[in-house]
């Protein structure tokens, strides 16, 4: 087994040893013998609490930490992050408009998720639009473009928050706070759908990510197209950071930090980040959710703030490293 295969294989066997094992944790213990009986209140508690909240977490971070490394290698800036484009922030608003007309009570089903993927849509239109120069997408303008829409899309959730006085305030804070909570079997069978299909096409490009990493010039030259190769990596981007923020809220860092430490101390080769990727910032995620849950039990530590908890002095640390 050469040395890229031996990283994905390790990367694998810790998404599957996380998926085991952490559902484990919480602030009180479950019985095995009870869990395989099928006795309550243990196997209530630990199929549908705790391996349904785990499943998420690997999902949505396995989804964020792929998105980071794909816009890192378009953008060929390591800090890069799906926030970076305003997607994440795009999706966000969407989904708070679904709380404050209250959507999920008048369509009889949840909306939050269409407002996350309209929002996100809406956002990557704008910046795309902004963006397009002589034919093709322009780095610097999608940056620019998406950190002027981040602060907008920022301006009007707080405006709503603000302006919104009842329980549907609690309900937009609590959500922004980002969490990794219990969620439908169903739910996750149609994420886990859409994180395969989209994940799928990010990875088997992953050529064409290391050629763009190198620069526009470089890729063209290499018979790259470029064009393509951008939709293509927005459009599935956009979509699994949409997907994800739907179900948890808005967790950053993820995209941030997972990318970093694989490129750092695995490879820069996409064909062996992007896997490593998405399957360490699932175990990430995960692993969160799981000291949230414990650590100052029987309340509970959103999966967001432990997360900002660990990636906001790794992000101090790293620019001090590179500037």
């Amino acid at each position: 087994m050469n040395s890229r295969a031996g990283w994905i294989f390790g990367s694998a066997i810790a998404y599957l040893l996380a998926a085991l094992l952490l559902p484990w944790a919480g602030s009180g213990p479950i019985s095995l013998s009870r869990v395989i009986g099928k006795a309550a209140p243990d196997y209530g508690i630990f199929v549908q609490l705790r391996v349904s909240r785990t499943l998420l977490g690997l999902l949505a971070g396995g989804a964020l930490a792929l998105t980071g490394s794909l816009f890192q290698s378009m953008l060929r800036d390591s800090l890069a992050t799906p926030y970076t484009l305003g997607v994440s922030a795009g999706a966000a608003l969407g989904a708070v408009l679904t709380f404050v007309f209250d959507l999920d009570r008048l369509l009889g089903f949840p909306a939050t998720w269409i407002g996350a993927m309209c929002g996100a849509t809406a956002v990557l239109s704008i910046v795309a639009g902004a963006s397009w120069r002589q034919g093709r997408l322009s780095g610097v303008h999608l940056l620019l473009s998406g950190i002027a829409l981040n602060s907008i899309c920022t301006a009007f959730i707080l405006l709503i928050d603000g302006l919104v006085r009842d329980r549907r305030s609690f309900s937009i804070t609590q959500w922004l706070l980002g969490s990794v909570d219990s969620v439908s079997f169903s739910a996750l069978w149609v994420f886990g759908a859409l994180v395969l299909i989209a994940s799928s096409v990010v990875i088997s490009q992953a050529r064409g990510w290391n050629l763009m990493a190198v620069g526009d010039t470089w890729a063209a030259s290499r018979g790259a197209d470029l064009r393509r190769l951008t939709l293509t990596g927005y459009c599935c981007g956009s979509v699994l950071t949409a997907g994800a923020i739907a179900l948890t809220g808005p967790i950053g860092f993820v995209g941030l930090i997972v990318p970093h430490l694989v490129r750092s101390r695995i490879s820069p080769d996409n064909r062996v980040l992007m896997p490593c990727c998405f399957l360490l910032g699932g175990v990430l995620l995960a692993a969160c959710d799981a000291i949230g849950r414990a650590v100052l039990a029987p309340a509970e530590l959103p999966a967001g703030a432990v997360m900002a908890l660990i990636g906001g002095p790794y992000l101090v640390w790293l620019v001090r490293r590179r500037f």
